[in-house]
């Protein structure tokens, strides 16, 4: 436990205050008293209604779980009658303004980065620009691999190839193609002049579909020098936004925890995080990038943004912080806490205070993940109002993204929209949390079905179209982001090229990437694909009613679950709780390149482990598998798990120790997963990880 200070009648860590009011407040010009007393005066008012909004979830759950329970059905017609489902709101048009191009106006990749991780977020943070030369050499986005010690001329030549084949499709010459392109020191005419955007010293930068492209000249380097006109690479703008996150991706407990968080987000916020650390024998210190500047055609100076738009993803509504106690001595809901905070910190960007700018606009950029309909969207809307006025800020500075992520807000999606109509930039759709609220929400009705079936069910394609057809509808396009999932297998980008360009062609102008090399080849497929064209193409549609979301994907009644297909699935499901929670409880990692049961590594968040532990809780529910096939997946895969881990220093081994934390968590997880509110990981997860902190 932190030692408490008083603070305007809070009880606030010791190192939350002195970071407040010591790092943050002091560059402002706040006064720290008034600062606390607005800090109390939001809480007391946020805090009862917040509690009020966890109890009417908890209401509707137990009503829809009584229905399952009595056989009778779970329609829309009882959803609308104990206020589940919401009467759709008249057509109206979002107002957002202010926001920054990057979202309004430009369609390209977002990456999400633990905020815990100061390397990881100044890499995400500086990979608005990244080398295309470089994506494909390293990767199997093209055939084949580099030999390894040293460069590879024949993988050179082929990503030189691809490199010019890709130009040819962006920016075509004015005649023959840019493999055959000779001296270009004279100029490069191009097919349409107006792509031309400026020059820098080895750079002609141009630009597609809103994207810009800079060819870099270098007849003198490495590879220029083998290239007959010069080229030397071909830097592609990539990630245009990253979310930086305080909630899925990271483990963060306590008040140490947070305020560690809140420290790299000022760092981010001044311009001034930088990350000293050791790569290949080199001590290297990595700090956030520089604007791009460029001679524009009519010798104008043209300025670009060297590093992403930054958001910053608060936590939901359910979680609570032992880093401030109320008044009555309970803990402080974490996500006004993270409201009042990361606002605060933003302001460094909003008073041009920082080394470089954020936004351009004057906005401030909020995730808000999480949220169980209109009720509780329209609850964020008055917290941000009221943190606007502690800060002096004007209304609807603050902007919000609404996860849709849980299957109340899916399935009053306009509503939710509508609650937030003056400041939404952004609305996502998230598989692996919908997966698991769409379990929970069901749990007493019914079997589900495999998780490798979850991807055909009939309620995804619903709610996938419906996201962007809703969001069209209310204006999102020209305003805010529509946007798609996560590619979560970081080496295979073959098979991301290949299928992640059914994001863009949905109509989505972004979606989410796992590291800034996949941004980069993400960036082709929005140079292939015009967003915004598909966008007004798809308005046209109609919008799919609620009859496919509705569908739970129960498995067919009578369905003969075969042993072995019972045990492929829990040990799939083990494995993949063990990997993510041996990590999360034992080292405080949130978000890591998990090893899957085949040796594939997989970006792993709580999302996953939300979907995988349910699906074990309701087939455990249901008799599809006992508690003892249970425990001897879990048996199986811990030893799996720790053989994965043999070469981690720190790893602390499972199989075989009952003691271990991460185990027990791991099997509270799935045995208490039924009871866990709309089946959410994180209580369970802190309770745990905090007794490892404790025991050192």
């Amino acid at each position: 436990m932190s030692l408490l200070v008083d603070r305007a009648g809070l009880s606030v860590a010791a190192e939350l205050a002195a970071f407040v009011e010591e790092q943050v407040l002091p560059g402002l010009g706040i006064a720290a008293a008034g600062y606390w007393h607005g800090v109390a005066a939001i809480f007391t008012r946020f805090a009862p209604e917040n509690a009020a909004l966890l109890a009417r979830r908890d209401a509707l759950q137990t009503a829809i779980d009584a229905r399952y329970r009595a056989g009778e059905p779970v329609d829309e017609a009882f959803l609308r009658a104990i206020g589940y489902l919401v009467p759709e709101p008249a057509p109206f048009t979002i107002t957002t303004a202010n926001a920054d191009a990057e979202i309004a106006a430009m369609a390209g990749p977002q990456l999400v980065v633990p905020i815990l991780n100061a390397r990881f977020a100044l890499n995400a943070a500086n990979a608005r620009w990244g080398s295309l030369y470089d994506a494909f050499y390293g990767t199997d986005a093209l055939p084949g691999a580099a030999r390894p010690g040293g460069y590879d001329e024949e993988r050179g030549r082929q990503v030189i190839a691809a490199a010019k084949a890709f130009l040819d499709e962006a920016v075509p010459l004015a005649s023959g193609s840019w493999a055959d392109l000779g001296d270009a020191s004279g100029g490069i005419a191009i097919l349409d002049p107006s792509q031309y955007v400026g020059k820098s010293a080895k750079g002609r930068l141009f630009r597609n579909n809103g994207l810009h492209i800079e060819v870099v000249f270098d007849a003198e380097s490495a590879i220029g020098s083998r290239d007959p006109s010069g080229i030397a690479d071909v830097i592609l703008e990539s990630a245009l936004t990253t979310i930086c996150d305080l909630e899925d991706s990271i483990a963060a407990v306590d008040a140490e925890d947070k305020v560690a968080a809140y420290t790299n987000w000022l760092g981010l916020m001044k311009g001034d995080l930088d990350e000293t650390f050791e790569k290949g024998g080199r001590v290297l210190t990595r700090r956030l990038s520089p604007d791009r500047v460029y001679a524009g055609v009519h010798d104008d100076e043209v300025t670009l943004a060297g590093r992403a738009l930054l958001f910053v993803r608060n936590v939901g509504h359910l979680m609570t912080t032992p880093a401030i106690l109320l008044a009555d001595g309970n803990e402080a809901p974490e996500g006004i806490l993270d409201a009042i905070m990361t606002s605060t910190i933003a302001l460094y960007d909003l008073r041009g205070l920082g080394r470089f700018r954020n936004s351009r606009t004057g906005s401030v950029y909020i995730v808000k993940p999480k949220m169980h309909g209109p009720e509780e969207c329209a609850f964020t809307n008055r917290l941000f109002d009221a943190v606007e006025d502690l800060l002096g800020m004007a209304r609807h500075t603050i902007k919000v993204g609404v996860m849709d992520e849980e299957r109340r807000t899916s399935a009053n999606l306009a509503a939710c929209i509508e609650a937030v109509q003056g400041r939404i930039v952004f609305i996502n759709t998230g598989f692996l949390d919908r997966t698991g609220d769409e379990m929970h929400t069901a749990m007493q009705g019914g079997a589900m079905i495999p998780k490798a079936e979850m991807k055909e069910s009939a309620w995804i394609k619903a709610y996938e179209d419906r996201n962007v057809r809703i969001g069209l509808a209310c204006g999102l396009s020209g305003r805010a982001q529509i946007g798609k999932g996560m590619w979560a297998a970081p080496d295979r980008m073959a098979d991301m090229m290949a299928q992640k360009i059914a994001h863009p062609l949905s109509g989505a102008n972004t979606a989410w990437v796992p590291s800034p090399t996949a941004a980069t080849l993400h960036a082709v497929h929005y140079h292939k694909v015009d967003v915004f064209a598909r966008q007004r193409d798809i308005a046209r549609d109609v919008v799919p009613g609620l009859g496919g979301l509705l569908a739970v994907p129960f498995a067919a009644a009578g369905r003969n679950w075969t042993a072995d297909e019972v045990q492929r699935e829990l040990d799939n499901n083990a494995q993949g709780i063990l990997g993510y929670v041996v990590r999360w409880i034992d080292q405080g990692v949130g978000c890591s390149k998990v090893p899957d049961i085949n040796d594939i590594g997989l970006m792993e968040d709580r999302a996953t482990l939300r979907i995988s532990s349910q699906h074990i809780a309701n087939w455990l529910l249901h008799g599809v598998a006992t508690a003892a096939e249970v425990d001897a997946a879990f048996d199986r895969m811990a030893a799996k798990v720790d053989a994965q881990n043999a070469g981690d220093g720190r790893y602390r081994p499972m199989a075989g120790h009952p003691e271990s934390l991460a185990l027990k968590a791991a099997r509270a997880l799935v045995f208490e997963g039924a009871a866990q509110p709309n089946g959410y990981t994180e209580p369970l997860l802190h309770k745990f990880r905090q007794q490892a902190k404790a025991q050192g």
